[in-house]
């Protein structure tokens, strides 16, 4: 691995990340392909939208078809017609969400699978090994992600949990290094606990590092909050990653707190449920004022969905429970995202990041079209 700071604009980073498969520019937001599948779309229009990176799921691969039979056949990314980088979440989100079918102990975790009842184990070092099989170019560290409802005490607990169980997981990869691993930071909102994970974290020496337990139903500004006092405090010669997020104003506001690696299924799910994301907000396009609407969703996008369809017929098809929408409809989602991000690298490298941010809010606030 290599990371490179390229130009930065107050705590916003521009940098490449250079691994075996390929060149990750950053800031990054990589589709979610949960089950080595980007829903509704071929791989090579995902590369053709500038993705440099998916992310698929340790949870979902190993209940079904499973890691082995996956390295069977070449390993994930040859499975999946994926030949750039690909990081895997350790599975510790999924396993804690299984409410009523998981128990937790300083282990690890029991589960029933959602698919057949059969019953599992995830430790740190099975998370560890399921990555190394599936081939993963980013490896990341198996947590405790604590619930934000949850008190301070839990979340404390948590934490240190977490800290045990990323010791044991860099023990894990440093066996047979293959990929490089990311530390997960936890705590919550509190921000001593958040030092607390991010010191033992850093003493234990990792490649990169993630924020994890955040966009877990908390607000917006105390995830901020967050990112302000976090953030900045990690290395700055490493990528920082924020697990989960997210939303256009949330990428855009973590950015400008520091941070450099995104994931969020709300392109792609939004896509499929007939939500379109644009420089002026969401759309939905199951609304009836589309119907007769010979517009595309954004008259400024020139993704391939914008230059060939009209909302009408988005409209109509959706209605009409036609497959063509969900993929049309994540097609221009996902080419949003990397347009943003493409717009926000080139912010940061000009200095003109605050124009960027006025003009972003200005946009999103002025709403669709009419």
């Amino acid at each position: 691995m290599n990371f490179k700071i390229k130009g930065t604009d107050g705590k916003a980073r521009v940098g490449e990340l250079q691994l075996k498969r390929g060149l990750i520019k950053t800031p990054a937001f990589m589709p979610v392909g949960t089950a080595a599948t980007v829903k509704a779309m071929l791989p090579e229009n995902v590369k053709a939208l500038g993705a440099d990176i998916i992310l698929c799921n340790t949870y979902h691969l190993m209940l079904r078809p499973g890691e082995n039979l996956i390295n069977s056949l070449g390993g994930l990314h040859k499975f999946m017609n994926w030949e750039r980088p690909i990081l895997t979440d350790s599975g510790g989100f999924q396993v804690m969400s299984l409410s009523g079918l998981s128990r937790k102990s300083n282990n690890g975790v029991e589960f029933r699978s959602h698919i057949d009842g059969k019953k599992y184990f995830l430790s740190p070092e099975y998370s560890i090994k399921i990555q190394k099989t599936l081939g993963s170019d980013i490896i990341m560290c198996f947590d405790d992600c604590a619930s934000f409802k949850s008190s301070k005490n839990d979340i404390s607990n948590s934490m240190k949990r977490s800290i045990n169980w990323a010791i044991r997981s860099k023990e894990e990869f440093d066996l047979t290094k293959s990929g490089i691993l990311f530390g997960i930071q936890q705590g919550g909102i509190y921000n001593d606990l958040r030092d607390e994970s991010r010191q033992k974290l850093l003493e234990i020496d990792f490649q990169g590092y993630a924020l994890g337990g955040l966009a877990v139903g908390e607000p917006q500004t105390k995830m901020f909050k967050v990112l302000d006092s976090s953030a900045h405090k990690f290395p700055e010669n490493k990528p920082r990653y924020l697990m989960g997020v997210g939303k256009p104003d949330d990428i855009v506001g973590a950015v400008s707190r520091g941070i450099d690696m995104f994931d969020c299924v709300l392109p792609t799910r939004s896509g499929r449920t007939g939500q379109a994301l644009s420089r002026r907000g969401p759309l939905n396009i199951k609304n009836s004022r589309h119907r007769k609407d010979s517009r595309p969703l954004d008259p400024d996008c020139s993704c391939y969905t914008c230059s060939h369809y009209s909302r009408s017929y988005l409209h109509h098809v959706f209605k009409s429970g036609e497959i063509i929408s969900a993929i049309l409809l994540t097609w221009h989602n996902l080419y949003y995202y990397q347009e943003l991000m493409n717009d926000i690298r080139n912010a940061i490298m000009n200095k003109k990041l605050d124009i960027f941010l006025k003009d972003f809010y200005n946009l999103q606030k002025s709403g669709d079209l009419h």
